[in-house]
């Protein structure tokens, strides 16, 4: 069995900063005079308490982690945060039971944007800034895992994005830690950016530093019962389009555009296909709503590109129903609910480098059906996938769709019909946000959920954000054994 030291020291760590972050929505509801800053207060306590009694009584670990410590605390990590991350939630909401409150701080710190909430509008300034913390949290924690922890892993086919080793060794560490400082800094620099330009473009400092938190993490989650919609600008609208794209591609390419690679973004793969998909999905989405509902054309074009980037980055934002933009538009964005937006983003889904990969494949079986001794080389950017790549890649997509149907399975058992069960199922996986139909779709929320199929959900967000394999893993007898 792999020693739990180091995994209960890290995780004792992110407690403390989850823990002294609570502290910010304290003194914001101080300042406001409202009543719920003992929430944090508590909240506060009570996590940096176990976090350090978890710190003290591991001590400072000396070697490097192995392969089954850095599945463990990856999974530990995810799993405890939302943990002590909904206790604000808790003690400040009567009507937010234990179920609600772990359903919206795991909706949060996955950056998935569901959620039970209601009334926003005029709900307390430290709840709200609490679940943008939570996103922008989340947020920084995708791209690290993502671009230094999930290749060494190789899980997915993500050791295609290996930066220098793929042994998890005393080398590649130190490595992990620069790469993650400098997203950090580059994450910060947007974020500002983005709560600049909103702020320019008429929503109240407060309400751009949330919408700025939650546009960057890709999460979601609003000040406003109805979303980016309840601004009514078009100037918010599109820098919130821009916020979710520079939220959606890979966190590395900004990295080398600061070492003075200006054409990195033109070059990458991901990047060209996902705006190839969003091209496409906004031209049909466009030309199938002037034909189903005699829509205007020029008028169609900012809300279907607006919604189409935000599902595809698995932002979550909305602006209009697309529910009744006819047959189709509901259609195509349930398809977008599992696509994702890059692999080292904030976004969730398949990515856009699996998708590629998936293309050569099935292009590879056309030209065998026609050549069947032919020798083709599956390449991906430029270079040869090694098989356990490709393998990796297959694997992770079978296994998806495998646990979303089975997700959606049982969310059906509880009660939810066909359209309600299957998009849940897939939000919830991809963290996306908000699902189709009248009650979960982008004009409704999870609160009339049963309690059963949120737990089915906050399952489905973790397995989604931890790219399944770091999790489902720890459940084989094999992964225990010396």
């Amino acid at each position: 069995m792999p020693s739990m030291r180091p995994v209960v020291y890290v995780v004792g760590l992110m407690l403390c900063v989850l823990g002294l972050a609570m502290l910010i929505p304290m003194a914001v509801d101080l300042a406001a005079g409202h009543s719920d800053w003992p929430s944090f207060l508590g909240g506060s306590l009570i996590t940096l308490f176990a976090g350090g009694l978890m710190i003290a009584g591991s001590g400072r670990p000396d070697a490097a982690l192995r392969r089954r410590q850095a599945f463990l605390l990856t999974a530990s990590v995810w799993c405890a945060l939302p943990v002590f991350g909904a206790l604000p939630f808790l003690f400040a909401h009567a009507d937010l039971d234990l179920t609600d409150t772990i359903f919206e701080a795991v909706s949060g710190i996955t950056t998935t944007g569901a959620t039970v909430m209601v009334g926003l509008d005029r709900e307390a300034p430290g709840i709200l800034l609490w679940r943008s913390i939570l996103h922008w949290i989340g947020g920084i924690g995708v791209i690290v895992m993502a671009i230094a922890i999930l290749p060494l892993l190789q899980v997915g086919g993500m050791q295609l994005f290996h930066t220098e080793s793929s042994d998890l060794s005393e080398k590649a560490f130190p490595r992990a830690r620069q790469i993650a400082a400098g997203i950090t800094r580059v994450y910060l620099v947007l974020t500002v950016l983005i709560g600049v330009a909103l702020w320019l473009c008429g929503m109240t400092p407060f309400e751009a530093i949330n919408h700025a938190m939650a546009t960057i993490s890709t999460g979601g989650f609003s000040t406003r019962d109805a979303s980016i919609g309840g601004f009514n600008s078009a100037a918010i609208e599109w820098v919130t389009i821009a916020g979710m794209l520079a939220g959606g591609v890979t966190f590395m390419l900004y990295l080398r555009l600061v070492a003075g690679d200006w054409t990195c973004f033109l070059r990458d793969t991901q990047t060209r296909m996902m705006l190839a998909v969003i091209l496409a999905a906004v031209s049909a989405t466009v030309v199938m709503r002037v034909v189903q509902t005699d829509a205007d054309a020029l008028g169609s074009i900012r809300p279907a590109l607006f919604n189409v980037v935000s599902i595809i980055t698995t932002t979550g934002f909305v602006t209009q129903d697309y529910g009744l933009w006819g047959a189709f538009a509901p259609t195509i964005f349930f398809i977008l609910t599992f696509l994702g937006a890059c692999a080292g983003s904030t976004s969730g889904g398949f990515k856009m480098f699996r998708l590629a990969i998936l293309l050569r494949f099935a292009t590879i079986l056309l030209n065998r059906a026609i050549s069947p001794h032919r020798v083709v080389v599956v390449r991906y950017a430029g270079r040869t996938l090694e098989d356990s790549v490709a393998l990796a890649v297959l694997g992770f997509v079978g296994l998806w769709v495998a646990v979303w149907a089975v997700m959606a399975l049982g969310l059906g058992l509880t009660g939810m019909d066909f359209i309600a069960a299957t998009s849940s199922a897939a939000t919830a996986l991809a963290n996306v946000g908000p699902g189709l139909g009248p009650q979960v779709g982008p004009a409704g929320n999870f609160a009339g959920v049963g309690d059963a199929a949120k737990w089915i959900m906050i399952a489905g967000m973790l397995l989604g954000r931890l790219e399944l394999v770091t999790i489902l893993v720890l459940f084989m007898p094999a992964f225990w054994r010396n």
